[in-house]
């Protein structure tokens, strides 16, 4: 009797558990259908022929082609190519800063015990819950003080967009901290016993073994002036060689452009997904082991 109750009791278990993935499953299929849905339409849109499909308001185009791909890198009012070799710049420079300010911040706080390291650690949190943007007149006037932004010159802008991007990196050092507590401390000391330094320790022990938070902190790095639009629109003015993507693509689409321009942002847009897109399919086996490492102690 006792062995049909617990027959009856697995078996009930067994099919909750499979009416839950169901159901689990089913739920992620449509928000995956709903995502993808809007990606593939911008990709179709993107193709369509020189007579566009804004006006005629089609879900589909009438007809097929690379025209506007051909225009985002042969129109003169809209120098496509330069908004992208600006964005590109910027990002790079803001992984390469920013990747190295928060995976040595994040490593002081998880090794070095001094005094006001508490306090540090919550004034970062808390300057970390203020959207950046609230800060955005402050740094504008800031750098057009002195002579930064405003009406100078285009590379001017970008340094100093670059240094908005990079220069509050440090704060967001929570997730790397988390990898580095992971990490035995037994190390550190093995490597200052064989008289390392503390700068030895970082680069040559340390770095090493961090190939993971690495990836991680640089794709977040990278991605934050990708596909930035606010600080990028306040600081770059009307100049429209020194736009970022971003900024370019907005001003296609503003109320006396997207009847004409509607598909050549969509060519925009998905040319400025493929970046992305490579880096996330090459890196994503650490970038989830950044993730999952950081977040056991973060």
């Amino acid at each position: 009797m006792s062995q049909i109750v617990s027959t009856k009791k697995t078996s009930s278990i067994k099919r909750k558990k499979a009416i839950s993935k169901s159901t689990t499953y089913t739920i992620l299929g449509i928000l995956s259908v709903l995502w993808i849905i809007p990606l593939i339409w911008m990709i179709i849109q993107s193709f369509a022929g020189p007579e566009g499909s804004y006006q005629n308001g089609s879900l589909f185009p009438s007809s097929f082609s690379f025209y506007w791909y051909g225009q985002l890198f042969t129109n003169t009012d809209y120098p496509y190519w330069r908004w992208f070799l600006n964005t590109l710049v910027i990002a790079l420079v803001c992984m390469v800063l920013s990747t190295f300010f928060t995976i040595a911040m994040a490593y002081v706080m998880s090794r070095f015990r001094f005094k006001g390291r508490k306090k540090l650690q919550s004034i970062g949190m808390i300057l970390g819950m203020f959207p950046g943007f609230m800060s955005m007149a402050a740094i504008y006037y800031i750098f057009k003080s002195v002579g930064m932004a405003g009406n100078v010159e285009v590379w001017k802008k970008i340094i100093a967009l670059i240094m908005v991007y990079s220069g509050s990196a440090g704060l967001g050092y929570y997730v790397s901290k988390g990898f580095f507590d992971t990490v035995s401390r037994s190390l550190d000391e093995a490597a200052r016993i064989d008289g390392a330094t503390n700068a030895q320790v970082f680069f040559k022990v340390i770095l090493p073994l961090s190939k993971p938070i690495i990836v991680y902190t640089a794709l977040m790095s990278f991605l934050a002036p990708w596909g930035d639009f606010i600080f990028s629109s306040y600081l770059l003015g009307t100049q429209t060689e020194g736009w970022t993507v971003a900024v370019g693509l907005y001003t296609l689409v503003n109320d006396h452009n997207i009847t004409n321009y509607y598909n050549m942002f969509m060519a925009g847009a998905v040319l400025i997904a493929v970046p992305i897109t490579v880096l996330f399919l090459c890196l994503q086996r650490y970038f989830v082991e950044g993730i999952t490492g950081g977040a056991v102690k973060g």
